[in-house]
C-alpha cells in the first residue's frame, strides 16, 4: 500500500510538473515550422490588389481602398478567432484627425486600426504587440487615388501579423499578445499615436512593440542581395526619462541600455539561438536616417519599442508612382516581394512574441553596488513567477551581453573578482518553464 501511494505521489507529481512546463524550446522550433511561405504570399497578393491602401481613399468600396483593406483584414483575424474557438478578441481601434491636423491630412478620415488579442491566462493586462502597417502611398503623399499596391511597404509587415496571429492561436500564453494593423503611418504615424495612447489610457503594461515594416526585399538598389540580414532599429535611452535619471548616467553608464535597446538585444539572442541561419544587424538608432515607423509613437510614451525590417531596401519600388523610366521598373509591386524571407521575418516575430509572452517579466529596481571592490552587488524585487535569475555583463563597448550566470532564485547576489567599473550589468527572470525576460539595466545605487 505505501508502494501504491508513493507511486501515485510521483506520478500527481509529473503531471504537474508537465503542466507547470507545458511550453519548451521545442515549441519555438515548432512555431519556425509551421510559418506558412504560401499563406503570406496569398496575403500580400490579395492586400496589393486593392489597388491603393491610401489612408485618405476609398473606404466604401468592397474592392478597393483601405476600408476595402480593414475590412478584409478585420475578416481574417475572425477566421483565425473561429479556427481556436474565438481565441482573439477583433474589434477596430479609431482616432478622428480633422483636415489640415498636418500637410499631409488634405481632408478630415477616421484613422482605423484592426486589432486581435490573444488574452494572457495569467497576466491578461501584459502584452507583448507585433504590429504591420494597413496604408501605402506613391510619390506624392497626399495622392489617394492612383495605383499604390504597397506590396513590401508595408503588406509584407502586415500578412507577417496575420500569419504570426494564425500560428500562435494554437498556443495559450501567461501574457497577452496583440496583432495588429495600423493606419495612417505615412500621413504621420497616427495608428500608433492612436494605439499608443489607447493602451496608456487601458494601463496596459507593454513588455514591447515589434513593428514590421518592409520585410520583403532582399535586393538593395546597390546590388546587393542578401537573403539572410535584418535590421532591428532601437532608441538608447527612452525620451520620458526624469532630468535626474539623465543627469546620473553621466557617473553611472547607461548611454544605450533603455528599455528598447534591451528588447532590440533581446531578439538578437532569440533569433540567433533558435534561427542560426539568419544575420540580426542591431542599428544603434531610432529608426533610419531622419525618417520614422510606428514603433516610434509607443517609445514616445515611455514603451519598449522597435522596428525590425529589411536589410537592403530598393528606393526604386518604395513610394514611387507605378512607371517605366529609363528602363527602370518603379513601383511597390508583388512581384519584388522575397517570400522565403518574408517567411523568415514572420518567423523570427513569432519566436520573439511567443518567448516573451511565456516569460515572467523583467526584474525591477534592480541595484548595482561594488565601488572600490572586486565584486559587483545587484540586488532586485522578487519578480511573480520566477523561478530563478540571471546576472549578464558585458564589456562597456560591447553591443550584446556576452557574459552570464545563472544564480536560482534569489534576489540579491554578488560577482566575485568582477571589477563594477570595467562592466555594464543587468538581471532577467526566468520562468519555470525556462523562458527568459528581457534583461533589466540597473535603474539604481546599492548602498
Amino acid at each position: 500500500m505505501k508502494r501504491h501511494s508513493f507511486q501515485l505521489i510521483l506520478v500527481s507529481f509529473v503531471l504537474v510538473s508537465t503542466s507547470v512546463n507545458s511550453q519548451s524550446e521545442q515549441d519555438l522550433y515548432r512555431i519556425i515550422d509551421n510559418v506558412s511561405e504560401e499563406r503570406i504570399a496569398n496575403d500580400i497578393k490579395t492586400l496589393a490588389e486593392f489597388g491603393t491602401r491610401h489612408t485618405l481613399s476609398d473606404t466604401l468600396s468592397n474592392t478597393r481602398g483601405i476600408g476595402a483593406a480593414r475590412r478584409w483584414i478585420k475578416s481574417a483575424f475572425e477566421t483565425i478567432s473561429d479556427d481556436c474557438n474565438g481565441c482573439l478578441e477583433v474589434f477596430y481601434q479609431k482616432n478622428f484627425v480633422p483636415k489640415g491636423d498636418n500637410e499631409r491630412i488634405v481632408k478630415d478620415v477616421w484613422i482605423v486600426n484592426v486589432v486581435a488579442i490573444k488574452r494572457g491566462t495569467k497576466y491578461p493586462n501584459r502584452f507583448v504587440l507585433m504590429s504591420g502597417d494597413i496604408d501605402s502611398r506613391v510619390s506624392d503623399p497626399t495622392d489617394f487615388t492612383s495605383e499604390s499596391p504597397g506590396a513590401n511597404d508595408n503588406a509584407s509587415g502586415m500578412a507577417g501579423t496575420i500569419e504570426a496571429a494564425r500560428v500562435l492561436s494554437s498556443y495559450t500564453f501567461e501574457s497577452s499578445i496583440v496583432f495588429v494593423g495600423l493606419s495612417g503611418e505615412e500621413q504621420g504615424l497616427y495608428g500608433g499615436k492612436g494605439l499608443a495612447q489607447y493602451a496608456k489610457d487601458n494601463q496596459w503594461e507593454i513588455v514591447g512593440v515589434l513593428n514590421n515594416d518592409m520585410i520583403g526585399n532582399i535586393e538593395g538598389v546597390d546590388g546587393v542581395i542578401d537573403n539572410r540580414t535584418f535590421r532591428i532599429f532601437s532608441e538608447p535611452t527612452p525620451v520620458t526619462e526624469t532630468d535626474r535619471e539623465r543627469s546620473s548616467r553621466r557617473f553611472y553608464g547607461g548611454e544605450v541600455d533603455g528599455v528598447s535597446r534591451q528588447l532590440a538585444r533581446y531578439v538578437y539572442k532569440t533569433t540567433q539561438q533558435f534561427m542560426p541561419e539568419m544575420n540580426p544587424k542591431m542599428v544603434y538608432r531610432l529608426d533610419r536616417f531622419g525618417r520614422g515607423g510606428h514603433h516610434r509613437p509607443f517609445n514616445d510614451l515611455g514603451y519598449a519599442g522597435i522596428r525590425i525590417m529589411e536589410a537592403h531596401e530598393n528606393y526604386t519600388q518604395q513610394h514611387q508612382d507605378i512607371r517605366l523610366e529609363n528602363g527602370v521598373a518603379y513601383g511597390d509591386t508583388f512581384e519584388h516581394v522575397n517570400m522565403p524571407y518574408a517567411k523568415k521575418l514572420t518567423a523570427v516575430n513569432a519566436i520573439n512574441l511567443a518567448s516573451l509572452a511565456w516569460a515572467p517579466s523583467a526584474p525591477n529596481k534592480v541595484l548595482l553596488g561594488g565601488q572600490v571592490s572586486p565584486s559587483a552587488r545587484l540586488k532586485w524585487d522578487k519578480v511573480e513567477g520566477a523561478a530563478g535569475y540571471k546576472i549578464y555583463w558585458r564589456d562597456t563597448t560591447s553591443p550584446t551581453w556576452d557574459h552570464s550566470r545563472s544564480i536560482g532564485n534569489v534576489t540579491e547576489f554578488t560577482l566575485e573578482g568582477i571589477v563594477v567599473d570595467n562592466y555594464n550589468f543587468g538581471v532577467s527572470a526566468i520562468g519555470y518553464n525556462g523562458f527568459e525576460s528581457v534583461v533589466s539595466f540597473p535603474s539604481g545605487i546599492l548602498r
